[in-house]
Parts: structure tokens; sequence; C-alpha cells
């Protein structure tokens, strides 16, 4: 990981220099605004900064500097490494880097045919996580979320054990949140509508446990977010690109220069639920003919005469070798997976008209499938896309791993730290 960093920093950045600008602005207050400063600094560098970078980089004195990295080091958020001895004399340059197995956040997720835990420090090391998979349609939102509760306890106490304290706890739903992030509003394919997640998920729950807050938050851009910290790492540069991933139904997010663009309600980014056949299929939403009810997980593989319980591999296979059936079945498989493309090329195709974003990350159970859904969806962005000729489209897939909502959520829990350095500082 890029200096066990880099994504956090850009979870909602805010302005190191809003109150800077201030007229009459506080000590404290420029104090609690270098101190995001320096926290910003060390945690977006590619490489461990020592006290005389920082110095250089942010215009401040080498003991104001000082001074805050010691606070740093007491909230246990940055750790020193071993000291650099340069060509030069003098003291050698110590670095400075995120601590590990310190402070934690906790990413909690509930799918359709699946529930997890995962639990990141501030190196973006896992400490701990499971997954149980389960058929969670038309479920009791009770039931389901008072067992994730019991899952993430387990993981959460998994991870104390390493030494770490959890600061936050961010849920991923596959649906509609609420402003208040306490609340799920609609999930589909979930069945659940109107539903305090907060209280079900932490009703069983040892106080502390979760940390300081626990939110909601859309399983898609959650993903998006992790997959934006891997995509940095590979390419060295802030991303920027639109996420569709696979589970029973489809989720997708936008992210522009590493951070997911969630609207003002949160809810940006519904690329499922765009109708790409106004006279199509029902929709689990209760509109028709939208890009789920023909490339959604489901959809492809009853489409593609497998059953429910298989996965893209099983489709590759079939469309590569046959698996011994029908050549009627193989032909059946390709036009399925070429339905699929055809519609997402039309709903991507769309969304890049509105915001200029020309790369794809497919994700879930699109990722393996990248390869033989590409040719489909690029035709569709070469008719549709109105500056096609002078853009380059880019579809590739994520390599995120399982659940990678979880990590998303960590991150995002993560943020308390990052936003407010200060708070976790020793008064004593």
């Amino acid at each position: 990981m890029r200096n066990g960093s880099g994504s956090l920093a850009r979870l909602g950045r805010r302005s190191p220099t809003r109150d800077l600008a201030r007229p009459g602005a506080r000590q404290e207050s420029l104090r609690e605004a270098n101190l995001l400063l320096i926290t910003e600094e060390i945690f977006a560098s590619t490489e461990p900064l020592s006290r005389a970078d920082l110095s250089v980089r942010t215009g401040m004195t080498r003991s104001t500097v000082s001074r805050l990295v010691e606070d740093l080091l007491a909230a246990a958020i940055v750790r020193e490494g071993s000291p650099l001895i340069g060509p030069s004399r003098g003291r050698p340059a110590v670095p400075l880097m995120p601590a590990p197995r310190t402070l934690a956040g906790l990413g909690v997720e509930v799918n359709v045919d699946f529930m997890a835990a995962r639990v990141l420090d501030l190196t973006g090391s896992v400490l701990a996580e499971a997954m149980v998979e389960g058929d969670f349609r038309s479920s009791d939102p009770a039931e389901v979320l008072g067992a994730a509760g019991d899952l993430a306890v387990r993981v959460a106490k998994e991870a104390g054990a390493t030494g770490a304290t959890v600061v936050g706890t961010t849920l991923a739903l596959p649906g509609l949140v609420a402003e208040d992030e306490r609340s799920l509003l609609l999930a589909p394919n979930l069945g659940w509508i109107d539903v305090d997640v907060v209280d079900l998920l932490c009703a069983s729950a040892p106080e502390g446990v979760f940390g300081q807050s626990v939110r909601v938050a859309n399983e898609a851009k959650l993903a998006a977010l992790a997959v934006a910290q891997e995509l940095t790492e590979v390419d060295g540069e802030e991303q920027t690109f639109l996420y569709v991933s696979a589970q029973m139904g489809i989720g997708s997010a936008v992210v522009i220069n590493g951070i997911v663009e969630a609207g003002p309600h949160g809810w940006a980014g519904e690329l499922g639920h765009i109708s790409v056949e106004p006279s199509g299929p029902d929709c689990s939403c209760g509109s028709n003919g939208c890009l789920e009810v023909y490339a959604g997980k489901h959809a492809l593989l009853e489409a593609a005469g497998l059953p429910a319980s298989a996965t893209a591999e099983d489709l590759i296979y079939l469309v590569k070798s046959g698996l011994g059936h029908p050549e009627q079945l193989q032909t059946q498989a390709e036009e399925a997976l070429s339905r699929a493309g055809w519609s997402l090329g039309i709903a991507l195709a769309g969304a890049m008209n509105v915001w200029d974003v020309h790369d794809v990350v497919l994700g879930g159970e699109f990722g393996p499938l990248t390869d033989l859904l590409r040719p489909h969806i690029e035709q569709q962005l070469q008719r549709r896309v109105l500056a096609a000729r002078w853009v380059e489209f880019r579809v590739r897939e994520s390599g995120t791993g399982p659940a990678p909502a979880t990590s998303g959520g960590a991150m995002r829990a993560l943020r308390a730290v990052l936003d407010a350095p200060e708070a976790w500082v020793p008064t004593s």
C-alpha cells in the first residue's frame, strides 16, 4: 500500500486553511488547522516524510512541525521509522508514517447472498475479517441485522486482540440510504423499506465495541472507494471512473479524482435503475426495462440457462468450452452476455454524456466477465457517446477481492481520525 494510505486522505477532504482565511481566527483553530494539514500530508504521501520534509511542504517552522508531530505520535496516529542517514552531516532524518494496529475502522456489509465484516487499521492492513453466505431476499431486517451485528462484534473483538481500537463503524447496504446515515429508505433486492438499520445492528452489541459512531452507506459507493484506493496504487495517480458491480442486482458509483460523487442526498450513480428499454420487463424497484433486469446476476444467469446458484466462472466455462452441454445452450449463454453488454453499454453511454467520465471499472460478478462483456459495451459507447471520436474508452476489471464495501466502510469510519486528528490527542 502506498505509505499505508492515500485513499483515507481523500475521503471528504476539508480545506486545512478554512480557519486561517477567517479574520480573527483563534490560536486554537490555527493549531487544529495545522495539525490537520500535517496529518493529510503524511497520509497522502507516496513515501514517508520527515519533519524537515513537512516543514518544506507546509511552510511551517520546524519547531511548529515538531510540536504537531509529537501530538500525532501521542495520539498513535503516526509512528516513527528508523532514522535515515543521508550524505550530508547532521541529525539523521526520522521518517513518519501511519501507525499500525492502533486506531481502526470497522466495515460491515449485508447483501442479498452474504454478510461480511472487516477491520482495517490506519495503514490499510486487514486486522480481522469474516464472511457468511446466506439468502437474504425478502428477509426480516431485525433478524438479519441482528446476525450481522453479532458477526461484527466477533470481528471487532478479534481486531482488538491485536491492540487496535475501533474508532467507528460503517454498514454497507444495497439500497437508498437516508441523509441521517442511520436509516435505509429502500433496498428492493432485500425487500426492506424504511428501516432504522443502525439501531438493529447495535441492538445486542456491547457498548463501545463499534467505536464512537455507527453509520450506514450505499454498498456500491463504499466498494468504489476501495477500488479507487486499489487503482491509485496501481497507476500512481488519483482515479476517475464509473464503477459498476453485479451481485443479485447492480450497484454503481461515480468517482472523480478519487472522490466518490454521491450527490446532495447520497443517491447519485444508480445506473442499475436506468431504463435501457422503457417497454422492457418489470423490475423489483417498481419500474420496468431497468439495466438490472438485463444485466443483474440473476437475470444474466437465467438468460444463459444456468441456475441461480451458478457463478460467473460457470458462465465463462460454458461459453468457452460448452461444459458438456448442447451447442444450443452455449449459444444461449453467448446471447445472454451480448444482451447484458448491450444494456450496460447503453446505460454507461448515458452516464458518460452526463459526467464526462470515460473509464469503466467492473466489479462483483461482472469482474471475471470483463473480457466477454467489453466488446459489447464498447460497441454501444462508440455509437452513443457524443465525444466518442475524441476520447479513449477503458473498460477494466476490479481486483479488490470479495466484499470490497467492507474495506470502503472501514476507510469511511477512519475518516473521523483524519478529519479531526486533534480529537484523538491526549489532553494530559
